[in-house]
């Protein structure tokens, strides 16, 4: 069974019928793959993790399925809170900007997918904290840490409950050119020892290339709709 399956998919923004739009033909992820999404900015691949991430309906989609889970079915049925709890369970995000609660301290915010789904492995989140190198800071608040810390928080609150399919958004982006290559090999290593499937949007292409990281980009297409295509 894969993790994410994708036909026919097309969003285009509500009430915007001419303006923007994106398309997916297929997008087909199983365990422990790894996909980059690149393309300029503005082109959608924000957009198109909310929509992988459930929180966009499709506007069209001939299937969308994410572990086994119709998804399109229950955007017909307008069944947000069974999307929100599938999105609980099976998704894991890492924003570009860490997007870290800043009342709580660190190790409550890699808590909280666990605690949203009333279970608790303090020895995952242990392994965690010492790969990422930030056991110690536990009770720090999100305004004490560096950047790259509350980046390495972001990736192991991602990764806590055992995703099945990790979405990292510029995950690289606000890390100087000396830690943002060690940080995307420990959220790809960590990610695929839990067999995670990982979605990476970026523009850092030379950076995806040096880790053989399969690559596919959003691009113009007819009546300007953005495709998602081969890189």
């Amino acid at each position: 069974m894969p993790v994410l399956r994708v036909e026919g998919l097309l969003y285009r923004r509500a009430g915007d019928a001419g303006g923007f739009a994106l398309a997916v033909d297929t997008l087909q992820l199983d365990r422990s793959e790894v996909l980059a999404i690149t393309g300029p900015s503005g082109c959608g691949k924000s957009t198109l993790l909310d929509v992988l991430a459930l929180l966009r309906p499709p506007s069209v989609a001939r299937h969308f399925e994410l572990m086994g889970e119709d998804v399109l079915a229950l955007w017909r049925e307008r069944d947000v809170d069974r999307c929100t709890a599938l999105r609980a369970q099976h998704v894991g995000v890492v924003l570009q900007t860490g997007g870290l609660l800043p009342s709580l301290p660190l190790l409550e915010n890699v808590r909280l997918g666990q605690d949203l789904l009333g279970w608790r492995d303090d020895e995952l989140i242990d392994r965690l904290l010492q790969r990422l190198e930030l056991q110690g800071l536990e009770r720090r608040l999100p305004a004490q840490l560096s950047i790259g810390q509350r980046q390495r928080v972001a990736i192991a609150r991602a990764l806590a409950h055992k995703p099945a399919l990790v979405l990292a958004d510029e995950p690289t982006a606000s890390l100087g050119a000396d830690h943002a290559g060690p940080a995307l090999d420990l959220l790809l290593a960590l990610a695929r020892e839990d067999g995670a499937a990982v979605v990476i949007v970026t523009h850092d292409v030379a950076l995806l290339a040096s880790r053989r990281v399969p690559m596919r980009r959003l691009a113009a297409g007819a009546q300007g709709v953005m495709v998602l295509e081969p890189a």
